[in-house]
């Protein structure tokens, strides 16, 4: 955990004395439940980095420099003084969603970007490390600001009706699932009209994956990893799941559609167009929900 956070958003030490950061762990506990309630994190599955930065000046960020660190194996330059929030290795997402606070760790990444700053007030040292997947998230937390993008979090969950789907041969392409995706339900083209990447069976936790993760994040919110899950990002973790949500219903709708013994005819290229070309078809303001706790 972050030491007691708790004690360290109440009590003098102004680095913590954020009530953003509370709704931050109420959005955090709130998206751990729905992702255990749907079994798209089964045992220690599923992790998230969220950049908070913003939160901060400088001089609290220079406090932050203070914590022990630890070095990394790649430099990040991008990422030098940035704050992440980050769920911590072995977590699970049950106990996240009923104690976020025990469950995820603060890195401040060091003023060259080669190592990382454990942020704690836990003497004992019991606090929880970060996920063995923080160089991939740092990695594409620094893809997010070489692009200036608006998206600060990265998520990764094990969506059961997305593996079922790249289980069956005829959708194991990039052009292929998102045809069929899109064709499901209008809000997927709606609200993730690049569609999805697609990245076909690679070894977990590898740099081959991580490299085309990469790659796949350069045009699309959403990336698919063949028979294993798949990552996301997004503005907020709220929205990083719905991406996931509404990928998830497209897939499953295409499954109901399938265990009545006939094929889903799907929405066809002009009126895929057409939800394209309406001019009121754009997804509305994303507004920030109150997950204060």
């Amino acid at each position: 955990m972050i030491g007691n956070i708790e004690h360290l958003l109440n009590t003098t030490n102004d680095v913590f004395q954020k009530n953003e950061l509370k709704s931050i762990f109420g959005q955090i506990a709130a998206v751990a439940q729905i992702l255990w309630d749907r079994g798209w994190a089964e045992r220690n599955a599923g992790n998230f980095s969220i950049n908070i930065t913003g939160f901060f000046n400088a001089a609290e960020l220079d406090r932050l420099s203070f914590y022990p660190f630890q070095p990394l194996a790649k430099r990040y330059p991008e990422l030098a003084r940035t704050v992440f929030l980050i769920s911590g290795t072995g977590t699970r997402m049950r106990d996240m969603a009923n104690n976020p606070f025990e469950n995820v760790c603060c890195v401040f990444v060091s003023d060259s970007g080669s190592a990382y700053h454990l942020v704690d007030d836990n003497a004992a040292g019991l606090s929880a490390k970060p996920t063995s997947e923080l160089a991939t998230h740092l990695a594409i937390q620094q893809q997010l600001l070489q692009k200036k993008s608006l998206e600060k979090v990265v998520l990764h969950a094990h969506v059961t009706e997305l593996i079922a789907l790249t289980q069956l041969p005829p959708y194991t392409s990039e052009k292929a699932v998102n045809s069929l995706l899109w064709g499901m339900h209008p809000e997927t083209i709606l609200f993730l009209p690049e569609g999805v990447g697609f990245i076909p069976y690679t070894i977990p936790g590898t740099e081959d994956i991580a490299v085309a993760t990469l790659k796949g994040f350069e045009h699309h919110k959403v990336v698919l990893w063949e028979k294993h899950g798949c990552m996301t990002v997004a503005r907020t973790l709220s929205e990083a799941f719905d991406n996931l949500d509404i990928l998830a219903k497209s897939a499953k709708i295409y499954f109901l559609c399938k265990s009545t013994g006939q094929e889903p005819e799907g929405l066809n290229n002009m009126q895929l167009k057409e939800i394209r070309d309406y001019p009121q078809a754009e997804p509305p303001v994303y507004k920030k929900p109150d997950f204060s706790i």
